[in-house]
């Protein structure tokens, strides 16, 4: 643990361990959904295994802050950012999340009544699938460049 922690620092070691929790909490919040539907997703084992996995996370964290770290320059210490590398990386964090929000969206509907329309001609589906298309394509963009801004204010960091 000391060797992770040291290499990513705090904040980056409590952000990487953080999926041990998220994910099944991720896969309770999908099958709460289908459970309804198919009754074959059993929504409460996911639940359980992420409240869990929730506990023991902060278990480690209150040990993780008790380990000496080395003083160096980390990419995710909130404490060694600027004013304007931490404004872009909120920045980076908002659309990889609306990013990540799009992708759940469209894996978990139903694209054939929408096909079908917009098959018939009909405009107003076919103006929702642009405007669908453009939030992606204004995610995956907005992505690159924050990701480039908060590179180059990292660059700039003394």
């Amino acid at each position: 643990m000391q060797s992770l922690v040291d290499r990513f620092g705090r904040t980056g070691f409590a952000a990487l361990t953080s999926l041990m929790w998220a994910l099944p909490m991720a896969a309770w919040a999908g099958s709460a959904d289908l459970s309804p539907i198919d009754k074959t997703a059993y929504p409460w084992i996911a639940l359980s295994i992420g409240v869990v996995m929730l506990v023991a996370w902060l278990a480690l964290l209150t040990r993780v802050a008790r380990v000496p770290v080395t003083a160096r320059r980390r990419r995710l210490d909130f404490k060694q950012m600027s004013r304007d590398e931490r404004r872009w990386n909120i920045a980076l964090f908002a659309f990889a999340c609306g990013l990540i929000a799009w992708l759940n969206a469209a894996a978990t509907v139903d694209w054939s009544p929408l096909i079908g329309a917009i098959s018939v001609g009909r405009v107003g589906p076919s103006v929702l699938a642009a405007a669908l298309f453009a939030f992606a394509f204004a995610m995956a963009a907005g992505l690159w460049f924050s990701w480039r801004r908060s590179s180059a204010a990292f660059s700039r960091r003394p």
